[in-house]
């Protein structure tokens, strides 16, 4: 289970690097406001990136719940920021300003509300994980083969 976990981190930190490199690539036609939000939104990716490290080691350091927890936090980050990023790209394969514009707004939004939500939704992890390992496993799993999903999806648009 630990080696396919592992492979999962893999593939998900490769998506989401082929998505940043393609995002940043379309970069130098960005309106200042648009430059704005891609560096907010590649900082939250960079967050997403880390915490994908962080569950790659604390697996080698046989740390499992920190790792699940790490990889939960990565899901959960994506899933914030999931809508935005898609209309972000989508827009930018139109080049709509007025919509990218939205965009910034949302995802501006999508970022307070995670950082409340995290809060509390890693004490419920926390809890659950000690009811049942293998759950939280396939949770971890699951949430891993999302973010590689997602990430793919976005790479797609372009």
């Amino acid at each position: 289970m630990q080696d396919e976990l592992k492979e999962l981190i893999e593939q998900s930190k490769q998506s989401l690097k082929k998505t940043e490199e393609k995002i940043e690539n379309l970069s130098e036609d960005f309106s200042q406001e648009v430059h704005e939000f891609w560096n907010g939104l590649k900082s939250r990716l960079l967050k997403i990136n880390e915490k994908l490290i962080d569950a790659s080691i604390q697996l080698e350091n046989k740390s499992e719940l920190q790792a699940h927890l790490s990889m939960m936090e990565a899901r959960d980050r994506v899933e914030k920021i999931k809508k935005s990023a898609e209309e972000f790209t989508y827009k930018l394969s139109k080049k709509a300003q007025h919509e990218l514009d939205v965009a910034v707004l949302q995802a501006h939004l999508a970022k307070m509300e995670s950082d409340d939500r995290w809060q509390e939704a890693q004490k419920e992890f926390s809890l659950k994980y000690q009811e049942s390992k293998i759950q939280a496993q396939k949770l971890s799993q699951s949430a891993l083969k999302e973010i590689n999903e997602i990430f793919l999806k976005l790479t797609s648009l372009f």
